[in-house]
Formats: structure tokens, C-alpha cells, sequence
């Protein structure tokens, strides 16, 4: 049956629809349903979401009368467990169901008007006019209130649905400071970065990407700090995305970098709301993938891998130490076994005479080259590393305990591998666990390989060649077109004073040009003159 404010869409205009959709099945995203208008009969409306949707249990629709001077036909559509079930019950259904239009309305916005303002109690409410705006807000967790007669549709904003509340990040953990982590919903997300940036001028700008998925991704940033070039730059990235789903904020920091063949990060990475405010007054830009604690940060250059949360809420003196420490731990990860079997097989003239004797001593009966023992020892640390990540952590504990105990004795008493070695690489293994970023500590731990490869070939020789071409490589990066090695290369003295060392607060008054912020003075110049610093 029509209802009273039936338009000039007839059914059959709904039925050419569905077939267009039935012809574009190869399409099955989106795209699809953003030219596909709301028919007017609901009759229609219903068997196209029963067909479309598969008749799939959890998507509830509810057939109802709105009463006015002539009584005529909705229906209330959502999917169970994504909406707030309170807010669904108290704010539309029994409001829609009881409640009575004031005076019949002439056109289709006087109708929906009338509904918005007499019925419905909840704040985000809106026409749709397309069923791809149908089915988007359908998924988020709203609720979609079609009428008879009516080619609009009204979403009402009930979203709820299960989600982990904020608790303390797992992979970032601090001894002095928040303890509250990001979570997987970009709302709850941006909310964290609002309460620690009570600024109107942090801004969402906010997306779709994935066909399939339709995951919000959202860029966050200080107007007036970040730059404009860099947005545009990265919106442009984001909006060239053409994926069928985004499951992990690793998708888009795959898709939106500059170089896409090298070990090193490009794109920051971090579930710690503080550190990605820190980035935003930096004049940096977040990005907010929902689905994901960790949310993305960029420019990112490569001394910004080695700051901690820490390192701002501890005394200069300390924080300098440790980042120091960070940048020597870094080094020896990536080289040390390298350096051991250079100097064992190529330049044993480096060694004092006393260690000399008790290398060949230990090396004594071992039937490799010091090459294959430190290749063969990363491998099987590497195996046993692997394996603790994978196991349940009541076990991974435990066997990451035992295994390297075990294996490490077991295989020097065995004669196979000197003691040396495995020192060495255990040496190795703790120092790639310094680094905040875990996927820097990943890009030491490949390049080791090659730098073990090249010292047993040349030596010295072999390790300077593979430190040159990744010094090289280095200088070649940029992060949104930023060069990765800034301040180092090229060269930035300001902004050496949060690098490998830093200055008290005090003396950094002006922000670090890595990020090349638009406003770069973030402390007045006359605070603290007392002091003697200056810019």
C-alpha cells in the first residue's frame, strides 16, 4: 500500500534499480548503491534489503504505523550488536511508536522535519537519500527509519555495540606518566587526542577507504601549526587509495609511503595518546584508522624512532643519557656480529694477545667458520623469538626463559658453536630490545643479515661498503617529500637540541623544522630569561 506522501517514483523504477545491481555484481562494494535512490514503496524497500542482505539474522527490520491525521507505514532498520540498545529503545522505537504527527505534511522534507523534531530524542539525526548512505550509516551502528510514500530515508545515531575500554598501552609502556592506550574505535581515538588538545583548532578531516570494509580514516592536526602543503599532500595519498578493505592501520602506512622498497619506517607509529599529541604540537599530522589502537603519525624522520614518552617527563640530563643510549644499542644490533666475524676471520691483529688465545682456545674442535656460527646463532634466535610472539603468553614466557638457556648451553657443550658467539648474539638480541620502535628494531634485525654476509666476504671492507650504501639510502628518503635524516641531513642546528640529546624546556623555543611547522615559535622568548637560554 502507498502511503499519503507518495512522489511520481513508481515501484518499477525500484525493481530497474535492483537489476542494475544484479548487473554490476562484479562491483560488490559501494560503488554499486551511490546511484541507487530510495524507492518510495516500501514494499520495495524491504524486499531489496531481504535480498541484498541476504536475509542475515542479525539485521533486525521492524514494521511499524506512524499515527497522524492519516495513519501510513515505516519500517526501522539496524543490524543487532552494532547499536546501543538503550538509545534504540527509548530514543526512536518508543518515541516512533507512540508519538502522533502534529498536521499532515505536503512534500516529503516537511514529513521528514515533522519526524525529526516529534519523534525522534537523539541528537545526530539525519537524511539519506541513497542507499550507499544507507548501508554506511547501517554499518557504523545506526538506525535507518524509512517511511512509505517517502524517497528519503532518516538516520538516527544509536551507535553502541561492544568495545574494549581504555586501558594501558601494551606494546609502549612507561614507568613515569598516562596510562591510558588508544583503542580500536577512531571515536574514542580522536576523543583521547581532544582531551589532551583542548584546541578548536584541532582538526578531523575524516573519510572512507575500502570498498568492502568502508574503514573511517580520519587525519588529525593543529591548524595554524602543521603545514599546509604536507595535508594536502597526505589527503591526496589517502583519497588515491583504492582497496577493497582496510583491516590495520599497516595498510595505509604501506599505501601513503614515499619509498616503498626499504627496511626502514617511514610512517610513526605509536597507541599512546600523549606521544601523538607531543607529534600534533610538533606540527605533525595523525592518522586515525578505525579498527586499530595504533594510530599513525607523519613526517616522521628518523631520530623521532629513538624518543620515548619518557624522555619529556624525566630530568634533560637523564633523557639525554638514554636516548644516547638508544642510538649505541641501535649500532650494536646492527653490527655487532658482523664486527665479530671480521675481526675473528679477517683482522685478528685488532685482538689483544691474551683475548686471542682464549678465542682460539674456545674455537678449538668447533667444526664452522666464525661466519656460519653467527649466521646459524641469529637464525635460530630469530626462531626462537618468532615462536615466543606466537605462543599463548602463560607458555611464551616460559619457553623464551628455558629455550635460551638450554640451546645456548646445550650447543657449546655439543663443541658446535664457540661461547663466544653465542654471547655475541645474545649481546644482540637484548640491545635490538632498546629501541622504542619496534619496527626499527625489525629493519636492525634484517640489515644485520646482509652486514654478516658482506664482513665474511671483505671484512672491514665489506661492513664500511653495506654502512655507506645505507648512508646513502638514507639521505634518500623523505616522509611526505620530508628528508628522512633531517636535522642531521641536511643539516639543522636548532633542531639538534631534541635529537640525540635533550636540551631542557626551557631553551627549546622554537619547534623542530622536521615537521616543517607553519608557526615554529611555541614558547614566548622573554619566559624563563632568567635562565640565559636562547633560541
Amino acid at each position: 500500500m502507498k502511503g499519503p506522501f507518495l512522489s511520481s517514483h513508481s515501484g518499477k523504477s525500484g525493481g530497474d534499480k535492483k537489476q542494475q545491481i544484479r548487473d554490476r555484481a562484479v562491483e560488490p562494494h559501494m560503488k554499486a548503491f551511490e546511484d541507487m535512490k530510495i524507492d518510495p514503496d516500501l514494499k520495495a524497500t524491504l524486499k531489496l534489503i531481504e535480498e541484498e542482505m541476504g536475509g542475515s539474522n542479525d539485521v533486525i527490520v521492524k514494521e511499524i504505523t506512524l499515527i497522524g491525521e492519516i495513519p501510513f507505514q515505516a519500517a526501522v532498520l539496524y543490524i543487532q550488536g552494532l547499536v546501543d540498545d538503550n538509545r534504540l529503545n527509548e530514543h526512536v522505537l518508543e518515541p516512533v511508536q507512540r508519538a502522533r504527527l502534529t498536521a499532515p505534511a505536503v512534500n516529503a522534507d516537511e514529513t521528514l522535519n515533522q519526524i525529526n523534531k516529534s519523534l525522534l530524542q537523539v541528537g545526530d539525526v539525519e537524511a539519506v537519500d541513497n542507499w550507499a548512505k544507507v548501508f554506511q550509516s547501517l554499518f557504523v551502528g545506526n538506525t535507518i527509519l524509512f517511511v512509505d510514500g517517502l524517497n528519503k530515508a532518516i538516520s538516527a545515531g544509536t551507535i553502541g555495540g561492544p568495545k574494549r575500554d581504555v586501558t594501558e598501552p601494551q606494546t609502549n609502556m612507561v614507568i613515569r606518566g598516562p596510562r591510558e592506550g588508544f583503542t580500536e574505535s577512531i571515536r574514542t581515538n580522536s576523543a583521547l587526542l581532544r582531551r589532551k588538545i583542548r584546541s578548536p583548532k584541532l582538526w578531523l578531516d575524516q573519510r572512507t577507504i575500502g570498498s568492502v570494509t568502508q574503514t573511517p580514516v580520519g587525519i588529525m592536526y593543529v591548524k595554524g601549526i602543521a603545514d599546509d602543503s604536507l595535508i594536502e599532500e597526505l589527503s591526496i595519498r589517502l583519497d588515491a587509495i583504492s582497496i577493497d578493505g582496510v583491516l590495520e592501520s599497516g595498510y595505509i602506512e604501506e599505501l601513503i609511503s614515499d619509498q616503498k622498497i626499504t627496511p626502514f619506517p617511514t610512517i610513526f607509529y605509536n597507541e599512546r595518546p600523549d606521544v601523538i599529541a607531543a607529534g600534533l604540537l610538533e606540527g605533525r599530522i595523525a592518522i586515525l584508522v578505525d579498527g586499530t589502537p595504533f594510530v599513525l603519525m607523519a613526517p616522521a624522520t628518523f631520530n623521532v624512532f629513538f624518543q620515548a614518552a619518557e624522555d619529556y617527563y624525566q630530568r634533560y640530563d637523564i633523557s639525554t643519557f638514554l636516548r644516547m643510549l638508544r642510538f649505541l644499542s641501535f649500532a650494536m644490533a646492527l653490527m655487532l656480529p658482523s664486527v665479530y666475524v671480521a675481526i675473528v676471520g679477517y683482522h685478528q691483529e685488532m685482538i689483544p694477545t691474551p683475548l686471542l688465545l682464549k678465542l682460539a682456545a674456545q674455537r678449538e674442535g668447533v667444526p664452522f667458520p666464525a661466519y656460519v656460527e653467527a649466521f646459524m646463532m641469529e637464525i635460530i634466535f630469530e626462531v626462537l623469538r618468532e615462536a615466543v610472539v606466537r605462543m599463548p603468553i602463560a607458555v611464551g614466557n616460559t619457553i623464551s626463559i628455558v629455550g635460551g638457556l638450554v640451546i645456548g648451553q646445550s650447543v657449546v657443550e655439543a663443541g658446535f658453536f664457540s661461547p663466544a658467539v653465542v654471547i655475541i648474539v645474545s649481546l644482540t638480541a637484548i640491545t635490538s630490545f632498546v629501541s622504542p620502535a619496534y619496527n626499527l628494531a625489525i629493519a636492525a634485525r634484517l640489515l644485520r643479515f646482509g652486514l654478516l654476509i658482506a664482513a665474511a666476504s671483505l671484512g672491514f671492507y665489506g661492513i664500511a661498503l653495506i654502512v655507506l650504501a645505507l648512508l646513502l639510502h638514507l639521505t634518500s628518503l623523505r616522509t611526505l617529500g620530508v628528508p628522512y635524516l633531517k636535522p642531521f641531513a641536511p643539516l639543522f642546528w636548532k633542531d639538534m637540541k631534541d635529537s640525540i640529546i635533550r636540551v631542557p624546556f626551557w631553551m627549546m623555543k622554537q619547534r623542530p623544522q622536521g615537521a616543517a611547522p607553519k608557526n615554529k615559535v611555541r614558547e614566548s622568548t622573554d619566559i624563563n630569561k632568567s635562565k640565559g637560554g636562547d633560541s
